[in-house]
Protein backbone atom coordinates (compact mmCIF):
# COMPACT_ATOMS: atom_id res chain seq x y z
CA UNK A 1 0.00 0.00 0.00
CA UNK A 2 1.38 3.39 -1.04
CA UNK A 3 1.77 6.35 1.29
CA UNK A 4 -0.86 8.34 -0.64
CA UNK A 5 -3.40 5.53 -0.21
CA UNK A 6 -2.82 5.45 3.56
CA UNK A 7 -3.24 9.22 3.77
CA UNK A 8 -6.57 9.02 1.94
CA UNK A 9 -7.81 6.30 4.38
CA UNK A 10 -6.77 8.36 7.40
CA UNK A 11 -8.56 11.44 6.05
CA UNK A 12 -11.72 9.38 5.45
CA UNK A 13 -11.64 8.03 9.04
CA UNK A 14 -11.24 11.51 10.49
CA UNK A 15 -14.14 12.82 8.38
CA UNK A 16 -16.42 10.06 9.74
CA UNK A 17 -15.45 10.65 13.40
CA UNK A 18 -18.13 13.36 14.10
CA UNK A 19 -20.83 11.11 12.59
CA UNK A 20 -19.80 8.17 14.80
CA UNK A 21 -19.67 10.39 17.92
CA UNK A 22 -23.17 11.74 17.30
CA UNK A 23 -24.56 8.27 16.71
CA UNK A 24 -22.96 6.98 19.91
CA UNK A 25 -24.38 9.88 21.93
CA UNK A 26 -27.89 9.13 20.59
CA UNK A 27 -27.52 5.51 21.71
CA UNK A 28 -27.23 6.63 25.37
CA UNK A 29 -30.72 6.57 26.89
CA UNK A 30 -32.11 9.73 28.52
CA UNK A 31 -32.57 7.73 31.73
CA UNK A 32 -28.87 6.91 31.83
CA UNK A 33 -27.93 10.52 31.34
CA UNK A 34 -30.36 11.53 34.06
CA UNK A 35 -28.93 8.86 36.36
CA UNK A 36 -25.44 10.26 35.96
CA UNK A 37 -26.74 13.72 36.82
CA UNK A 38 -28.66 12.55 39.89
CA UNK A 39 -25.80 10.47 41.30
CA UNK A 40 -23.36 13.36 41.22
CA UNK A 41 -22.86 14.58 44.82
CA UNK A 42 -23.83 18.17 45.50
CA UNK A 43 -20.85 20.47 46.08
CA UNK A 44 -22.10 21.43 49.54
CA UNK A 45 -22.38 17.83 50.82
CA UNK A 46 -19.17 18.00 52.87
CA UNK A 47 -20.29 21.16 54.72
CA UNK A 48 -23.69 19.58 55.44
CA UNK A 49 -21.93 16.53 56.87
CA UNK A 50 -19.84 18.76 59.15
CA UNK A 51 -22.94 20.52 60.48
CA UNK A 52 -24.78 17.22 61.05
CA UNK A 53 -21.82 15.79 62.95
CA UNK A 54 -21.39 18.98 65.00
CA UNK A 55 -25.07 18.79 66.01
CA UNK A 56 -24.76 15.11 66.87
CA UNK A 57 -21.78 15.80 69.15
CA UNK A 58 -23.93 18.27 71.09
CA UNK A 59 -26.18 15.34 72.06
CA UNK A 60 -24.80 13.75 75.30
CA UNK A 61 -26.33 10.37 74.38
CA UNK A 62 -25.36 10.35 70.69
CA UNK A 63 -24.30 7.06 69.15
CA UNK A 64 -20.71 8.25 68.59
CA UNK A 65 -17.30 7.05 69.73
CA UNK A 66 -15.47 10.17 70.86
CA UNK A 67 -12.82 11.40 73.29
CA UNK A 68 -13.22 15.01 74.47
CA UNK A 69 -10.26 16.69 76.18
CA UNK A 70 -11.81 19.55 78.13
CA UNK A 71 -9.50 22.03 79.85
CA UNK A 72 -10.87 24.46 82.46
CA UNK A 73 -8.70 27.29 83.79
CA UNK A 74 -10.25 28.66 86.99
CA UNK A 75 -9.19 32.12 88.15
CA UNK A 76 -9.07 33.48 91.74
CA UNK A 77 -9.25 30.09 93.46
CA UNK A 78 -8.49 29.63 97.15
CA UNK A 79 -7.56 32.08 99.90
CA UNK A 80 -4.68 33.53 97.84
CA UNK A 81 -6.69 33.98 94.60
CA UNK A 82 -4.56 31.58 92.59
CA UNK A 83 -5.15 29.90 89.24
CA UNK A 84 -6.32 26.31 89.02
CA UNK A 85 -6.23 24.12 85.88
CA UNK A 86 -8.33 20.98 85.42
CA UNK A 87 -7.99 18.76 82.35
CA UNK A 88 -10.93 16.38 81.99
CA UNK A 89 -10.37 13.34 79.76
CA UNK A 90 -13.88 12.17 78.84
CA UNK A 91 -14.17 9.10 76.59
CA UNK A 92 -17.69 8.33 75.33
CA UNK A 93 -18.46 4.71 74.39
CA UNK A 94 -21.87 3.65 73.02
CA UNK A 95 -23.13 0.06 73.12
CA UNK A 96 -25.95 -1.23 70.88
CA UNK A 97 -28.19 -3.40 73.04
CA UNK A 98 -30.77 -4.19 70.35
CA UNK A 99 -32.65 -2.53 67.50
CA UNK A 100 -34.41 -0.09 69.85
CA UNK A 101 -31.99 0.73 72.68
CA UNK A 102 -28.47 2.01 73.22
CA UNK A 103 -26.32 2.19 76.33
CA UNK A 104 -24.15 5.32 76.30
CA UNK A 105 -21.25 5.42 78.77
CA UNK A 106 -19.33 8.58 79.70
CA UNK A 107 -16.20 8.68 81.87
CA UNK A 108 -14.57 11.82 83.29
CA UNK A 109 -10.97 11.49 84.47
CA UNK A 110 -9.73 14.83 85.93
CA UNK A 111 -6.08 15.89 86.10
CA UNK A 112 -5.81 18.80 88.56
CA UNK A 113 -3.17 21.52 88.92
CA UNK A 114 -3.86 23.46 92.14
CA UNK A 115 -2.60 26.80 93.42
CA UNK A 116 -1.23 27.02 96.93
CA UNK A 117 -3.87 26.78 99.68
CA UNK A 118 -1.41 27.57 102.51
CA UNK A 119 -1.59 27.55 105.47
CA UNK A 120 -3.75 24.50 104.64
CA UNK A 121 -1.96 21.52 103.10
CA UNK A 122 -2.12 21.54 99.29
CA UNK A 123 -0.81 19.42 96.42
CA UNK A 124 0.13 21.20 93.18
CA UNK A 125 -0.79 18.31 90.85
CA UNK A 126 -2.73 15.08 91.00
CA UNK A 127 -5.66 12.96 89.90
CA UNK A 128 -9.14 13.76 91.19
CA UNK A 129 -12.13 11.44 91.62
CA UNK A 130 -13.24 9.69 88.41
CA UNK A 131 -16.92 9.64 87.50
CA UNK A 132 -18.56 7.03 85.27
CA UNK A 133 -22.12 7.40 84.02
CA UNK A 134 -24.27 5.11 81.88
CA UNK A 135 -27.48 6.15 80.10
CA UNK A 136 -30.09 3.81 78.67
CA UNK A 137 -31.46 5.66 75.66
CA UNK A 138 -33.87 4.80 72.80
CA UNK A 139 -32.24 4.86 69.36
CA UNK A 140 -34.98 7.04 67.91
CA UNK A 141 -36.50 10.28 69.31
CA UNK A 142 -39.82 10.03 71.12
CA UNK A 143 -42.21 12.74 69.89
CA UNK A 144 -39.18 14.75 68.81
CA UNK A 145 -37.42 14.40 72.18
CA UNK A 146 -34.25 12.45 72.95
CA UNK A 147 -33.71 11.16 76.45
CA UNK A 148 -31.51 8.91 78.53
CA UNK A 149 -31.72 7.64 82.08
CA UNK A 150 -29.27 5.74 84.21
CA UNK A 151 -26.76 6.18 87.01
CA UNK A 152 -23.46 7.81 87.87
CA UNK A 153 -20.68 6.31 89.99
CA UNK A 154 -17.79 8.20 91.61
CA UNK A 155 -14.55 6.24 91.96
CA UNK A 156 -12.00 7.39 94.61
CA UNK A 157 -9.04 7.64 92.23
CA UNK A 158 -7.52 10.61 94.09
CA UNK A 159 -3.76 10.78 94.48
CA UNK A 160 -4.07 13.12 97.49
CA UNK A 161 -6.78 13.75 100.08
CA UNK A 162 -6.73 17.44 99.14
CA UNK A 163 -8.01 16.55 95.65
CA UNK A 164 -11.31 14.95 96.70
CA UNK A 165 -12.91 12.21 98.74
CA UNK A 166 -11.55 8.68 99.16
CA UNK A 167 -15.09 7.27 99.47
CA UNK A 168 -17.12 5.63 96.70
CA UNK A 169 -20.41 7.20 95.66
CA UNK A 170 -23.31 6.74 93.25
CA UNK A 171 -26.64 8.24 92.26
CA UNK A 172 -29.19 8.80 89.47
CA UNK A 173 -28.50 10.54 86.16
CA UNK A 174 -30.84 11.77 83.41
CA UNK A 175 -30.64 13.76 80.18
CA UNK A 176 -33.40 15.24 78.01
CA UNK A 177 -32.85 17.21 74.80
CA UNK A 178 -34.30 18.24 71.48
CA UNK A 179 -32.59 18.63 68.10
CA UNK A 180 -34.45 21.23 66.02
CA UNK A 181 -31.90 22.06 63.32
CA UNK A 182 -30.10 24.43 63.61
CA UNK A 183 -30.88 24.37 67.38
CA UNK A 184 -29.80 21.74 69.91
CA UNK A 185 -30.93 22.27 73.51
CA UNK A 186 -31.58 20.29 76.66
CA UNK A 187 -30.43 19.53 80.19
CA UNK A 188 -28.35 16.87 81.92
CA UNK A 189 -28.61 16.27 85.67
CA UNK A 190 -27.19 13.91 88.29
CA UNK A 191 -26.62 13.66 92.02
CA UNK A 192 -23.87 11.59 93.63
CA UNK A 193 -24.24 10.38 97.24
CA UNK A 194 -21.22 9.02 99.12
CA UNK A 195 -21.32 5.55 100.65
CA UNK A 196 -20.54 6.72 104.20
CA UNK A 197 -17.47 8.81 105.00
CA UNK A 198 -16.67 11.32 107.72
CA UNK A 199 -18.22 14.70 108.47
CA UNK A 200 -16.83 17.91 109.92
CA UNK A 201 -13.39 19.31 109.16
CA UNK A 202 -11.67 17.33 106.39
CA UNK A 203 -14.94 15.49 105.66
CA UNK A 204 -15.01 12.64 103.15
CA UNK A 205 -18.80 12.28 102.90
CA UNK A 206 -20.55 14.22 100.14
CA UNK A 207 -23.78 14.85 98.26
CA UNK A 208 -23.00 16.59 94.98
CA UNK A 209 -25.50 17.63 92.33
CA UNK A 210 -24.66 18.67 88.75
CA UNK A 211 -27.24 20.51 86.66
CA UNK A 212 -26.06 21.11 83.08
CA UNK A 213 -28.44 23.08 80.80
CA UNK A 214 -27.10 23.57 77.28
CA UNK A 215 -28.16 25.30 74.08
CA UNK A 216 -26.36 25.56 70.73
CA UNK A 217 -27.07 27.26 67.41
CA UNK A 218 -25.37 25.79 64.33
CA UNK A 219 -24.50 28.09 61.42
CA UNK A 220 -23.43 25.43 58.93
CA UNK A 221 -20.01 24.20 57.78
CA UNK A 222 -19.40 22.97 61.34
CA UNK A 223 -19.61 26.41 63.03
CA UNK A 224 -21.68 26.78 66.21
CA UNK A 225 -22.25 29.08 69.18
CA UNK A 226 -23.99 28.39 72.48
CA UNK A 227 -23.79 27.98 76.22
CA UNK A 228 -23.01 24.92 78.35
CA UNK A 229 -23.35 25.97 81.98
CA UNK A 230 -22.16 23.31 84.45
CA UNK A 231 -23.96 24.22 87.68
CA UNK A 232 -23.04 22.34 90.86
CA UNK A 233 -24.41 22.15 94.39
CA UNK A 234 -22.49 20.78 97.37
CA UNK A 235 -25.32 19.96 99.77
CA UNK A 236 -23.02 19.04 102.68
CA UNK A 237 -20.93 22.18 102.80
CA UNK A 238 -21.50 24.64 105.64
CA UNK A 239 -21.20 27.80 103.50
CA UNK A 240 -22.59 28.76 100.07
CA UNK A 241 -23.65 25.59 98.27
CA UNK A 242 -24.10 26.62 94.63
CA UNK A 243 -21.71 27.35 91.77
CA UNK A 244 -23.61 29.08 88.96
CA UNK A 245 -21.56 29.89 85.82
CA UNK A 246 -22.96 32.30 83.22
CA UNK A 247 -21.29 32.61 79.82
CA UNK A 248 -21.00 31.39 76.24
CA UNK A 249 -18.80 29.39 73.91
CA UNK A 250 -18.26 28.90 70.20
CA UNK A 251 -16.43 26.46 67.99
CA UNK A 252 -16.20 24.50 64.79
CA UNK A 253 -15.98 20.89 63.66
CA UNK A 254 -13.14 20.31 61.19
CA UNK A 255 -11.68 17.24 59.48
CA UNK A 256 -7.95 16.69 59.78
CA UNK A 257 -6.55 15.49 56.50
CA UNK A 258 -10.10 15.62 55.18
CA UNK A 259 -10.95 12.46 57.15
CA UNK A 260 -10.60 12.60 60.97
CA UNK A 261 -13.38 14.73 62.57
CA UNK A 262 -12.17 17.01 65.36
CA UNK A 263 -14.43 19.38 67.27
CA UNK A 264 -12.85 22.56 68.67
CA UNK A 265 -14.42 25.05 71.09
CA UNK A 266 -13.53 27.88 73.42
CA UNK A 267 -15.72 29.60 76.02
CA UNK A 268 -15.70 31.89 79.03
CA UNK A 269 -17.93 31.74 82.12
CA UNK A 270 -18.42 33.98 85.15
CA UNK A 271 -19.48 32.31 88.40
CA UNK A 272 -22.38 34.49 89.52
CA UNK A 273 -22.73 32.18 92.56
CA UNK A 274 -19.82 30.25 94.04
CA UNK A 275 -18.63 28.41 97.11
CA UNK A 276 -16.22 29.97 99.55
CA UNK A 277 -12.80 30.31 97.85
CA UNK A 278 -14.40 29.23 94.57
CA UNK A 279 -13.26 30.56 91.18
CA UNK A 280 -14.73 33.82 89.89
CA UNK A 281 -13.99 33.17 86.19
CA UNK A 282 -13.41 30.13 84.01
CA UNK A 283 -11.81 29.80 80.58
CA UNK A 284 -12.85 26.59 78.83
CA UNK A 285 -11.21 25.00 75.81
CA UNK A 286 -12.04 21.61 74.37
CA UNK A 287 -10.77 19.30 71.65
CA UNK A 288 -12.95 16.31 70.78
CA UNK A 289 -11.68 13.51 68.55
CA UNK A 290 -14.44 11.49 66.83
CA UNK A 291 -13.84 7.92 65.69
Amino acid sequence: MTISTRLRQTALALSLLPVWTAAHAQSVSPDAALQVHVDAPPPEASSDDAQALAEKLQNPVADLYSVPFQNNINFNVGPHKGTQDILNIQPVLPFHLNEDWNLITRTILPLVWNPSFQPAQSVPFGLGPTTFSAFLSPKNPVNGWIWGAGSIVELPTITSKTLGSNVWGAGPAIVVLRMDTPWVYGVLANNVFSFGGTTGRGRTSYSLMTLNPFVNYNFGEGWFVGSNSIMTADWDTGGPKWTLPVGAQFGRLIKLGGKLPVNLLVGAYYNALREQFGATWQLRTQVTIVF
